[in-house]
Order: structure tokens, then sequence, then C-alpha cells
């Protein structure tokens, strides 16, 4: 719920400083439960939204961060997309 707060606060052109609490709260609350995919969803709505807001190279170090503690699944929608985002950005 947190990254879909951050997200909607992004659309409504909320102070960037409130978008980021969110994503952080979202990011925290993956860690405690240890849910990497949830996670990783997190750290790529933060990379598609610093492509915009010139936070680019923190934000995929964020993605990079995050995609590299996988070990398996690569196949997967989520994973798929951030290895192309990652790759994009090279």
């Amino acid at each position: 719920m947190y990254r879909l707060d951050g997200l909607l606060l992004h659309l409504q052109g909320s102070p960037e400083i409130e978008v980021d609490a969110c994503f952080r709260q979202a990011m925290s609350v993956a860690r405690r439960q240890e849910a990497r995919s949830l996670e990783l969803r997190i750290a790529m709505s933060v990379y598609l939204l610093g492509q915009r807001d010139n936070t680019r190279q923190d934000a995929q170090g964020i993605l990079s961060e995050v995609y590299g503690r996988f070990a398996e699944g690569f196949d997967t929608a989520d994973l798929t997309e951030a290895r192309n985002l990652l790759n994009s950005a090279a």
C-alpha cells in the first residue's frame, strides 16, 4: 500500500519528500517481511520515477542491489522487467 500511495502522491504532484517517504516505508515493510518480490517492485517504481526526477543513478543503485539478491526465478515478469530496466541504463 505504501508503494501505491507513493505513486499516487507523485501523480498528484506532491512534494518529492512525501513520495520518497512512502517508498522508504514500503521498502522497510518489504524487508521486514522478507518479501523480495515486493521489494523488487518498489525498487522498479523508484527507478522509473527516478528517470523523470533526475535521481536516476541513485534509483539504479537501489534496483541493482535488490535485483542482485535473487538467485532464481529470472524468467518471471518482474525480474525480466528489472533486468531490462538495468540493461537499458547501461
